[in-house]
């Protein structure tokens, strides 16, 4: 058995012990209840956990943190659109969303992992701007199109001029259907039992896709290519196919998400969605070549946590209500840099190490 060591286990999880510390010391000075922050962190694990769950797949193929979810985030946007402009409300609704936002998801994922193949070492950047590219015709789509080419049928979602989408489409009949069809209430805290039975199916399917033969396929690409080509598997379709699943994944939870919400920013509900995910991700100890599904559960608990407390921590301390806001828009940039140093650290120093290896052979 091999000595434990200390440094090397307070090095690999530094930014959750960071976080922790961050949280320990944020929550009583909020101030808040122990119920408001339970009751908080149940409904943001509920609403966020199945976005971030989506991630995990691109990262056993090797493709390192997909931004690219984005698109599918606004594939589910498109969607609920018309599911609500066609006013299908309530469970069928989101299941009608979900349906449509299929084959958008499956399109966009296979131009964005087709884009990636072309830029292999580079996926994490490439799909950063990517998501800007995309959100660009979809601003146009949503904008223009909507409306003289694609049909909208009721004026109350769209702008005063006749065409385009309103900044802010209402789903007021399709708020919480989900996290209140089956609800428990516990000591005050109120447990949306269907959304976690989704989120556990999810982990479930996970799990159970690892162990298929295009999961150990995944995963031996994510490893060497060179090898997994040598094996006979086909690369560049294995890589495409998990950016496809992560984006469908992705429509999936970001209609779980706006259904919590009850509404849709039209222009911005997505733009931040990936950064939010992978900080989550990454603040839960996962990096850019592995993650894990405790990973997730952690990293949303802790993010999301810090995220509560640090405004009104920041408005005790200074004063000023808005440091709270920089600070964990701050933090939550910082972790993403951080995490991807440290990434880039280890990795050059395996690399050196390697070849020192090398060299005294």
């Amino acid at each position: 058995m091999k000595n434990f060591d200390l440094k090397k286990f307070l090095a690999d999880r530094s930014v959750p012990i960071m976080f922790i510390i961050i949280c320990l010391v944020c929550i009583p000075l909020s101030g808040f209840s122990t119920s408001y922050l339970f009751n908080e962190i149940v409904t943001r694990v509920a609403r966020n956990t199945f976005l971030i769950l989506s991630l995990l797949i691109p990262i056993m193929a090797g493709m390192g943190l997909n931004f690219g979810m984005t698109l599918g985030a606004m594939a589910g946007e498109i969607a609920l659109i018309f599911s609500s402009d066609w006013q299908i409300w309530g469970i069928p609704g989101v299941v009608l969303a979900m349906i449509l936002s299929i084959p958008i998801s499956i399109l966009l994922g296979a131009l964005c992992g087709t884009l990636l193949n072309m830029s292999r070492g580079r996926e994490m950047i490439t799909s950063y701007i990517i998501s800007f590219f995309i959100n660009g015709i979809y601003q146009l789509v949503v904008l223009y199109m909507m409306g003289p080419i694609i049909p909208i049928l009721h004026e109350s979602i769209k702008l005063p001029r006749g065409y385009g989408i309103r900044n802010t489409v209402s789903l007021l009949n399709l708020r919480q259907c989900i996290d209140n069809l089956i609800s428990v209430n516990i000591l005050g805290v109120k447990i949306p039992v269907l959304s976690f039975i989704i989120i556990i199916a999810l982990c479930l399917f996970i799990v159970w896709f690892t162990k298929t033969k295009l999961g150990q396929d995944m995963r031996a690409v994510g490893q060497n290519m060179e090898v997994a080509r040598a094996a006979g598997i086909n690369v560049d379709r294995t890589r495409v196919l998990s950016i496809i699943i992560s984006t469908v994944l992705a429509g999936f939870g970001m209609i779980l998400y706006l259904q919590n919400m009850g509404n849709i920013a039209t222009y911005s509900s997505h733009s931040q969605i990936g950064m939010f995910c992978i900080a989550a991700l990454l603040v839960g100890g996962a990096s850019v070549d592995k993650a894990s599904i405790g990973n997730v559960f952690l990293g949303v608990i802790l993010f999301h946590l810090m995220f509560i407390v640090a405004p009104r921590a920041g408005t005790v301390i200074t004063g000023d209500s808005m440091i709270g806001e920089y600070f964990r828009v701050f933090i939550s940039y910082g972790v993403i840099t951080l995490a991807l140093v440290m990434y880039e650290a280890k990795k050059h120093k395996k690399k050196k190490m390697k070849d020192g290896g090398d060299n005294e052979e």
